[in-house]
């Protein structure tokens, strides 16, 4: 069955045989529930792969999140839902409906002016008469960061938050002494109350500064991952693991590491 090109009706095929009496044992027993963290997990490689630069496994990756689509539109087309001529009827729909500046008759001069008639025919199509329905749509699993930068830019459209960056930024302070004081009083779920409104200010603050949180907050992981790798690999040259040293002689190598990174 293996060919040189192959089209989406192989692909839907290939999935029909794997899912039929003769399939596989494993592919044949999923289901929506089983398979949707996989669709979240194949995304995230499609993304580092992009990341990396790395073209071919880009395209590896894509296939696999190209697999989560199909395959749950075959997992509907057996329980009689819709099938993957619906899913591509929907999402051509959508792109023709909401880029009325280039099928229809809005004009637009830039970038901004774009978004700006894909929001405003989003809304139309979705229904959404209120602000709060507008925020209320962001999708519930988003990663928190990630959901709160979208539910700032929501606000942010009506006029609902600080007109500069510094404004937001005291918030952040304010929040940081909340925390502090929430710490002392020791009570757990009152901490995890102000640690949010703390995250939720600074995705805030980041956003008004054209910046991602989200990117911000993976960049600054990659960079302590770096150094303390770098930290924990100078130690060993000298003979010694991390447990073996104090908080101060640790802090000694991480301020070399950081040099270095």
């Amino acid at each position: 069955m293996e060919k040189k090109n192959y089209t989406m009706d192989d692909l839907l095929e290939i999935l029909r045989v794997l899912r039929g009496e003769n399939g596989c044992p494993w592919d044949r027993v999923q289901t929506h529930e089983t398979i949707k963290k996989s669709m979240i997990e194949e995304v995230y490689e499609a993304i580092d792969a992009l990341d990396a630069h790395d073209d071919a496994a880009f395209a590896n990756e894509l296939g696999d999140v190209l697999l989560q689509v199909a395959f749950h539109a075959e997992l509907a087309r057996e329980r009689h839902a819709f099938d993957f001529s619906d899913v591509l009827r929907e999402i051509c729909t959508k792109l023709i409906t909401r880029h009325t500046h280039v099928f229809g008759k809005d004009r637009t001069s830039d970038a901004e002016e774009a978004l700006g008639v894909w929001e405003k025919n989003k809304k139309k199509e979705k229904g959404q008469k209120t602000a709060s329905e507008v925020i209320k749509d962001v999708p519930h699993s988003l990663p928190a960061l990630m959901r709160a930068e979208k539910v700032q830019k929501k606000a942010s459209s009506v006029g609902f938050n600080w007109d500069e960056p510094m404004g937001a930024l005291e918030k952040v302070r304010e929040e940081t002494e909340e925390v502090a004081d929430a710490i002392r009083q020791g009570d757990k779920s009152h901490i995890e109350e102000e640690f949010g409104d703390l995250l939720f200010s600074v995705a805030g603050a980041a956003y008004l500064s054209g910046v991602s949180a989200e990117i911000a907050l993976a960049n600054a992981i990659n960079k302590f991952t770096a150094r303390f790798t770098l930290m924990d690999e100078n130690i060993r040259k000298l003979g010694m693991n991390l447990s073996d040293m104090t908080l101060t002689e640790l802090d000694k190598e991480w301020e070399k590491a950081k040099k270095n990174l």
